[in-house]
């Protein structure tokens, strides 16, 4: 399978969120559309609605893992653990290579501190922020722990 952490990355540059670029990037790998895949994850960016809780990019990576490898009985113990358990090690994975799950420990950022807008994303917003790391390093896990001889769910 190509790798798209490249594709990844271009999502972010064309001006969606963390985790709207991260899962946009293999969406199609689970059947889900363009346009659903982007409205699902928009609230997600900028930890959580802004809120800079959860990384975004964190976000749109678990909820690939779900699509993949997630269950739908709700009696299904086993197959519950093992999807909490493969969110835990990604997240984990995540944690080392980024420093925190955390969107404003991730942008040294103190509770509160930013301002509902969205940034403006210009040259200097892309060479500053620490988020093209974030979304290369969430789908270079999505193809590490979930796509190594994963073929496609359509």
């Amino acid at each position: 399978m190509e790798s798209r952490v490249d594709r990844a990355e271009a999502n972010f540059r064309e001006g969606y969120n963390c985790a709207q670029s991260v899962f946009l990037a293999y969406a199609d790998i689970a059947g889900i559309d363009r346009a659903t895949a982007l409205k699902l994850t928009s609230a997600l960016g900028a930890g959580f609605g802004k809120l800079r809780e959860v990384c975004g990019a964190v976000s749109g990576m678990t909820l690939m893992a779900g699509l993949l490898e997630g269950y739908t009985d709700s009696e299904d113990r086993e197959n519950k653990i093992k999807v909490y358990h493969k969110t835990q090690e990604m997240a984990a994975e995540f944690k080392k290579r980024q420093g925190s799950i955390i969107c404003r420990e991730i942008l040294n950022l103190k509770e509160g501190e930013d301002q509902a807008e969205p940034s403006v994303r210009t040259k200097e917003y892309y060479e500053d922020r620490p988020c093209l790391s974030a979304i290369r390093n969430a789908a270079q896990i999505i193809e590490e722990m979930l796509l190594t001889n994963q073929s496609p769910v359509l």
